[in-house]
């Protein structure tokens, strides 16, 4: 009888170790998955770092002309050109020459152009649409429908003359409205 309940002990401490084992492992796990995070669902918000937040409101309470001195710095700092850049959203961003240089050089001969549209006709509304799509690179047909309807806008700034006539005279076919300067 001795020898059933030994045999019985050592079946139960063998049981007992894998259990702890099992435990410990799983503790192990738990531990190693803790740092990772659980991806954010579909269709909610991502949650966004206090600090990213609070950049993010001081930014929205600059007016425009704060905007464009905190563009100018960041692309200072972080050496961007100054080409004009076509963000997703289609919207072409262009900086105004300032006024004091135009005075200054008042003789030089002017070698770069913006191409501005003011108005379109709105029957020809899709004909233009697909124009503009064929004509700037990257749009698709939703970007280049909201381009058309954000007028006025800029088409294209720093360009030679010869390309601003020649973007002119295909969008003013399909009934847009165009200014160079």
């Amino acid at each position: 009888m001795n020898s059933i309940k030994l045999f019985k002990n050592l079946a139960f401490n063998s049981q007992l170790r894998s259990f702890s084992r099992c435990a410990i492992l799983r503790q192990e796990v738990v531990q190693a998955a803790s740092p990772l995070s659980i991806p954010v669902p579909e269709g909610v918000d991502k949650p966004v770092s206090p600090k990213i937040e609070k950049l993010v409101e001081e930014i929205t309470t600059l007016n425009l002309l704060e905007v464009s001195e905190l563009s100018q710095v960041l692309k200072r700092r972080l050496n961007l050109p100054d080409a004009p850049v076509m963000p997703v959203g289609g919207f072409a961003v262009s900086a105004a020459p300032a006024q004091e240089e135009e005075e200054a050089t008042p003789k030089a001969v002017k070698t770069s152009f913006t191409v501005k549209m003011t108005k379109f006709d709105d029957k020809q509304k899709v004909a233009l649409i697909k124009e503009v799509k064929s004509l700037l690179e990257g749009f698709n047909l939703v970007q280049a429908k909201k381009f058309v309807e954000s007028v006025p806008t800029v088409v294209k700034a720093d360009i030679s003359k010869d390309e601003a006539e020649k973007l002119k005279e295909a969008l003013s076919k399909v009934g847009a409205v165009i200014e160079i300067e």
